[in-house]
């Protein structure tokens, strides 16, 4: 299994997804903004995202991404797994004359990363994010509909509008 920052950003972009979840469709253009990434990249890795089922995408105004699935049925494994286009590697024991007499320990320790991003949901993220203290900012109501003209009050101004009560103001002052 590969990690990288690929798969780093996608973990990241999911509990961003998944926090605002409740509000309804996220847009990778917010997602991008808070989160600094590259809107493009994140296109790029919404579109593996969506074609293994952890998002869906809702077009158009309002519109944005929405979970899958429940946060709890998403692992770690599963958002990485899905960007690095990797399925987990088992490789068959091979013959004491390898290249890389370690091969054991790689294939050990990669079999342990593994298991260890299974057993980690979405939801203990996002309750670890919540737990810390991140603030979900409110979406404002959407303007729709015809609205009401803006009153704006009258101008009032102590300048002459004329070129004569101008000559007039400075007779007066004289």
């Amino acid at each position: 299994m590969r990690l990288s920052t690929k798969g780093r950003f996608a973990v990241t972009a999911m509990i961003d997804v998944a926090l605002r979840e409740k509000q309804g469709p996220v847009p990778l253009s917010d997602i991008s903004v808070r989160q600094q990434i590259s809107l493009s990249y994140l296109e790029q890795m919404f579109s593996k995202l969506r074609q293994q089922g952890l998002v869906r995408s809702t077009r158009g105004p309002g519109g944005g991404y929405t979970l899958g699935h429940r946060t709890d049925a998403i692992t770690v494994a599963d958002i990485i797994c899905a960007v690095e286009d990797a399925v987990p590697e088992v490789k068959p024991a091979e013959a004491a004359d390898t290249k890389d007499m370690a091969q054991d320990l790689w294939d050990s320790m990669n079999a342990k990363v593994f298991e260890f991003m299974q057993s980690v949901s979405l939801r203990s993220l996002v309750l670890e994010q919540l737990a810390k203290g991140v603030k979900i900012e409110q979406k404002p109501a959407a303007n729709r509909g015809v609205f009401k003209k803006p009153v704006h009050a009258p101008l009032r101004t102590s300048a002459p509008n004329s070129v004569f009560a101008l000559g007039q103001s400075l007779l007066a002052r004289g």
